[in-house]
């Protein structure tokens, strides 16, 4: 976070007050997971806002407006609400604005949403946007509308090109694949930083800690498409980071229950209930199977471990950079 001027602000086409926002440049987007292209949209407008003079902020939407539009459909989100606006908060911008996606919103016209909302709430210096984002209804506002209208209206338009990293484009559907493969390291090249999720912990059966490895349990959004397996896991606590290994999955051995993460913290000796995690995923170690024996189980498990800290000495030092909010 850059100042004290960073607000998480919340409000329809009609009740927003972003207050000190006023004036500042803005990158508009959905910003789910905030890849490396979405890095590129703030970074336009962050060079755009120095020209000015200008402070510069993040416009996003909650919930993700496909969720509203199209609810019979599960959505992958990569990011909560609160874990996106502290990817946000560390990038370097003044403030981030969540606008509520409701009726209201998602009938108000492209024009409008220029006229009303981007000038006349926010009285905008300048905007970027990604070069597939649409707004208003039935998404007719285009980043070529909005410059088009930028220049009648007063304001600059940076629209921000395509990125790809080794001809993959970086995208969140992108990232998304590549979770549901497992293949978190191809995410954290895509997203520039591991994925990560965050959750409290929760009580769980303590077979964990009869098998002498005691567990972290959290329980993440039922769309999550992560692929079930065992992960080398990186946690952050309290300020503080540990190495460890996870399964996300149903516990075949046991359950086969709903979906379930399981981090084993390595060099930790502590009550975390209640307490909140950052988990973030480093590398994949191997799929997810049913033991015949318990100690056929607990043999795998210290093999998983073993394998998880050579992953996590190789990788160095990486996990998301967090902003405060």
């Amino acid at each position: 976070m850059s100042n004290s001027l960073f607000h998480t602000i919340r409000g329809g086409a009609t009740d927003i007050d972003i207050g000190p926002l006023r004036g500042t440049v803005v990158a508009v987007g959905n910003f789910d997971g905030v890849h490396r292209g979405h890095r590129a949209v703030i970074g336009a407008a962050l060079t755009r806002a120095k020209a000015l003079g200008r402070k510069a902020a993040a416009l996003t939407f909650s919930p993700h407006p496909r969720m509203f539009l199209r609810p019979q459909d599960t959505l992958f989100q990569l990011s909560s609400e609160r874990d996106r606006l502290r990817l946000i908060a560390a990038t370097g911008l003044d403030g981030a604005v969540v606008m509520r996606f409701d009726a209201e919103l998602a009938a108000t016209s492209a024009a409008d949403f220029i006229e009303r909302i981007l000038v006349g709430r926010f009285a905008i210096g300048g905007a970027a946007i990604g070069f597939d984002f649409h707004f208003g209804h039935k998404r007719t506002g285009s980043p070529a509308f909005l410059a088009e209208q930028g220049a009648r209206l007063g304001f600059a338009v940076d629209i921000v090109p395509p990125l790809e990293d080794e001809g993959r484009p970086v995208s969140s559907g992108a990232v998304r694949t590549a979770l549901a493969q497992g293949k978190v390291v191809e995410a954290t090249e895509l997203l520039g930083a591991p994925w990560f999720v965050s959750g409290e912990v929760i009580h769980g059966a303590k077979r964990g800690r009869d098998l002498g490895f005691p567990t972290a349990n959290l329980r993440l959004d039922p769309a999550c498409g992560l692929k079930h397996g065992i992960y080398a896991v990186r946690v952050s606590l309290g300020g503080k980071r540990y190495d460890g290994v996870a399964n996300f999955g149903i516990r075949p051995t046991f359950d086969s229950g709903a979906p379930l993460l399981e981090v084993f913290m390595f060099d930790f000796d502590g009550d975390l209930y209640g307490r909140s995690l950052d988990v973030a995923f480093i590398g994949w170690i191997r799929h997810e199977q049913k033991f015949d024996s318990i100690a056929a189980l607990k043999r795998q498990m210290a093999a998983d471990s073993a394998q998880a800290r050579d992953v996590l000495k190789r990788a160095g030092d990486i996990f998301p950079v967090l902003g405060e909010i």
